[in-house]
Parts: C-alpha cells; structure tokens; sequence
C-alpha cells in the first residue's frame, strides 16, 4: 500500500496473502487496472480450512493456539477473524499468540504450554517462513502438532500444510516482471490466487 501510495506510473509486482481487492490494491483480480499486479495467495480464507485440518487431527482439543504477527495489523485481524470464526463453529478455545520478532516466537511456545493449547496453527504471515527452522525445533521440543501455511514448511521438517507454494508464487512474479519489462501493462496482467 505505501508503494502504491507513491506511484500512479512505475509497475508494481506483488505477493500478498489477502484478497488484493479488499484490501484495495486492485480493483479487480481479473483486471487489476492501474499499476499494480501480482499474486495473491488468499492466505486469510485458507486459514480457516486449516484450523479445520487440524482438528481433524486432534479432533480431542479443546483448546488450539493460533500464532499470529501483529505487526502486520490488517492480515492478522484478517486472518484472526476468520481462524475465530472456524474455532467457534468447531466448538474449540482459540488462544491468539502473538510474535513479531524472533525472541517473541519462544515466549508464544511457553504460553500455549501453560495454556494448555493441544495444539498450533501458525499464521500465513510470511515472517513466519523465514522463522520456520525455529519453529519446528519449538514444535519438536514442546511435543505439539503444528499447522503450518506453506508447503516448504513441511520440507524443512514440518508435520503438516495447506496453502499455496512460495516457490510457484515467486515464479509468476519473475514471468510477470518479464512480461512488464517487455512492455506490457499490470493493468492487464490478472491476479491468479
């Protein structure tokens, strides 16, 4: 948003794993219009199926954590509206946490312990990916079931995911900014999900 803020003429090319349309990056996936394309990985809906998956799982939890990174305010009060809904329909204790740095992801682990959280889902923040090594040593040591978003998660030793691939995410990027280099406009480049 603060790119788009500046500039009506330079392309951008974005990942956002909200609905572009909402959050009023684009006007519509089909035809962005203006300067703006990308992808979007439709993070926040997708929360929820997993919650979902994760019962599945532990379908005896009363209570599932949900790690969120607040600092990116309107994807996580996205993302938690929608996990709050799925857990209220599931009959399940949702217990937020939140991590915005590094050293506060071990303190979220301590306090899904000490609040009896069965269970984890993990945000589809993309912090969390560059944290995901962390994470799954924490899941390791605590004994939990972690939900991750991202694939490559699971590659790295995670249990289980769902939601879209980084790696084909950044694909479509690299053609995209190809095919804008080439002279084409991101007003006419859809946005896949």
């Amino acid at each position: 948003m603060a790119a788009k803020a500046v500039t009506r003429t330079i392309p951008i090319v974005f990942v956002v794993g909200s609905d572009p349309v909402a959050s009023g990056l684009v006007v519509s996936l089909n035809r962005p219009g203006g300067n703006l394309t990308g992808v979007s990985l439709q993070q926040t809906t997708a929360a929820a199926t997993r919650l979902e998956l994760l019962h599945q799982l532990k379908p005896a939890e009363r209570s599932i954590a949900f790690l969120v990174n607040p600092s990116n305010s309107s994807f996580a009060e996205a993302e938690t509206r929608e996990v709050q809904l799925a857990a209220n329909i599931l009959g399940v204790d949702l217990v937020v946490l939140n991590a915005s740095r590094t050293s506060e992801i071990e303190a979220a682990f301590l306090t899904l312990v000490q609040r009896h959280a069965g269970a984890l889902l993990i945000g589809g923040d993309i912090f969390f990916v560059s944290r995901t090594d962390q994470l799954v040593a924490l899941a390791a040591r605590h004994a939990v079931p972690v939900m991750y978003t991202y694939i490559e998660q699971t590659l790295a030793g995670g249990l289980i995911a769902y939601g879209a691939r980084v790696a084909e995410a950044s694909r479509i990027i690299g053609v995209y900014s190809g095919r804008i280099l080439k002279g084409e406009k991101p007003a006419d480049l859809p946005v896949p999900r």
